[in-house]
C-alpha cells in the first residue's frame, strides 16, 4: 500500500500525539510506502520553532516527497473547479489531495471534511 500523510498527521507526530504515533510507527516498521506533499512541507516550516528544524529534517528525509508537475497542478484546478464554492476547498488541500489520488496513496488525515473528492481513498490505521 501506498499512503500520503496529511500536514495535520504530520504535525501530531512532531506533537508526540500519543494516538496518532502507534499508528505511525507501525506504518513506518511496514512495507508500505509513506510519501508527502512540498505543501505539507511549506505548512510545517512556515510554523516550525527554531527547536523543532532538526527534528523535521530528520522526519522529511525518512519520507518521500512527491514532485508538484503540471500533471498534479491540472488536477488540482479541476478539484478547485468542482469544489472550492460548495465545500471551501483551499488550494493546499487541493495540491495535496492531487498527489494522493495520482500516486494512488490512501490519504491519512484527520480531516477528511476538506476532502470531498470521490476519487480519494483514505488511510485509517
Amino acid at each position: 500500500m501506498t499512503v500520503l500523510v496529511d500536514s495535520d498527521i504530520i504535525i501530531e507526530v512532531t506533537r508526540g500525539n500519543r494516538s496518532i504515533l502507534h499508528s505511525w510507527i507501525e506504518l513506518s516498521e511496514s512495507e508500505d510506502i509513506v510519501l508527502y506533499s512540498p505543501v505539507t512541507e511549506a505548512e510545517l516550516w512556515a510554523g516550525a520553532r527554531p527547536h523543532e528544524y532538526s527534528a523535521l529534517t530528520e522526519l522529511f528525509a525518512k519520507l518521500v516527497c512527491v514532485p508538484i508537475d503540471r500533471g498534479l497542478g491540472r488536477r488540482a484546478g479541476e478539484y478547485l473547479r468542482l469544489y472550492r464554492k460548495s465545500h471551501r476547498l483551499q488550494m493546499a488541500d487541493a495540491l495535496i489531495a492531487s498527489a494522493a489520488a495520482l500516486n494512488q496513496a490512501a490519504l491519512w488525515t484527520r480531516s477528511r471534511k476538506h476532502y470531498p473528492m470521490k476519487d480519494l481513498s483514505f488511510y485509517s490505521p
